[in-house]
Parts: C-alpha cells; structure tokens; sequence
C-alpha cells in the first residue's frame, strides 16, 4: 500500500515528502506545480477542490488537505518515528501552536504573493507594494516565532519534530533565508541542522535543492 502526493519541487508538498521519507512510508508524487497555470491546478481538482497542493491521498483512498494536517496526521499514524510530542506530553501544546501559527500566518500568504495580481490586479506597483509589505508580514512573523521558542538542537528540544521539517521548507521561500536569518537567529541554526540530516540528504538534492537563490548564507 502506498501513499500518492500531489505536490511539486520546492513546494509545501516538501516537508510532506520528508516525513514520509522519515518514516519509511512508500510514496509517489503526481507533479503539479499550482502556480504555473491552470493545467496542473486542474490535475488537483480532481482531488482537492480548491486545486492546491500538498494533497495527500492514503492507502485507503482517503483525501488530506492542507500541510499542517498531513505533517500531524503523518507524525501520529507513524508514532515509533517520534515526529509529534504526544499527547499528554508538555510540549504539545506548543508543537500545535506553532504548526498552526506557521499555517495560518505564513504560508496562507503565498497564495497572495504567488499571484498578487488575484488581490490587486495588474497595476505594477500595487503588485511591488503587496510583495513588499508581505515579505515584511512574514519576517515579523518569524521573529515573533524566533522570541516565544527557546530551541535545543530542534525548535521543541532536542527531538526533531514536523514542525522542524515544516519550517525548514517554508523559510526558504521568498523573502528567502538571508531575511529570515535576520529575523530569527536561532532558529536559524535549527534548519541548519536539518538541512543536513543525512537521511534527507538525497530528497533535498532532488526535491529543494539548496542553491541559486535558495542558497543558505555562511
């Protein structure tokens, strides 16, 4: 039995990708990169409504939506991963916080920045001032984050969570990582760190490869 996602490189289908590879989950992708046009948003459609992406199908034909869900889904259908604090265990509520907090306060700006033109229409300068002001959004956001965790060697402790997966993809996304570094220092040496897990190593080369504009300053 396998799980299918609908995803794309350099997506949020990434963290998705990374749990399953954590967990030893057989996988496939259906490549569709929404933001490309109407084509792969259709290919979606026939799963999600909304013709977005990551969109997970389970081995029981089950539809998830939405990647804060999939990653926590994920953590709790594989427990011996150790993906998820528990319940029960001090640290969940904050790892439902953030994951949250990341959703809602991040990554739904993307769909505005992706296309602003969805928001403002054509006008060049309104579109210069919606990606301005909301890359600004997105490092206060990360520096609010950056002062309400005091991390270990992962953002929750010492255990690698989603969350770290989840945050690491998302701040290489545009304003890129030079701004999030800025923003937030310490967590900035946690994606570090999973940057380089070596049991990912060969799904960031293939998926999110680190480099060109995604190039993580020294």
């Amino acid at each position: 039995m396998s799980f299918t996602v609908f995803g794309a490189a350099g997506s949020g289908s990434v963290p998705v990708e990374a749990a399953l590879t954590l967990v030893g989950a057989d996988y496939s992708v259906v490549e569709a990169p929404t933001w490309e046009g109407e084509t792969p948003r259709d290919r979606v459609a026939e799963v999600n409504p909304m013709r977005q992406i990551p969109t997970l199908i389970t081995p029981d034909g089950e539809t998830i939506t939405e990647s804060a869900a999939i990653l926590i889904w994920l953590a709790e259908c594989f427990p011996d991963a150790r993906l998820a604090p528990p319940s029960g265990d001090p640290r969940r509520g904050q790892f439902l916080r953030w994951m949250s907090f990341v959703s809602a306060s991040i990554y739904s700006l993307y769909w505005v920045r992706d296309e602003p033109g969805r928001l403002v229409g054509e006008t060049g300068t309104a579109q210069a001032e919606v990606l301005a002001r909301t890359a600004g959004r997105i490092s206060h956001c990360w520096s609010v984050m950056e002062t309400q965790l005091t991390p270990g060697r992962y953002l929750l402790g010492d255990e690698l969570t989603v969350l770290d997966l989840y945050v690491a993809v998302v701040s290489r996304w545009r304003p890129l990582r030079p701004r999030f570094h800025a923003a937030a220092p310490r967590m900035g040496q946690v994606v570090r760190r999973v940057d380089a897990l070596p049991e990912l190593r060969e799904l960031w080369a293939r998926r999110f490869p680190f480099e060109g504009d995604y190039a993580d300053p020294a």
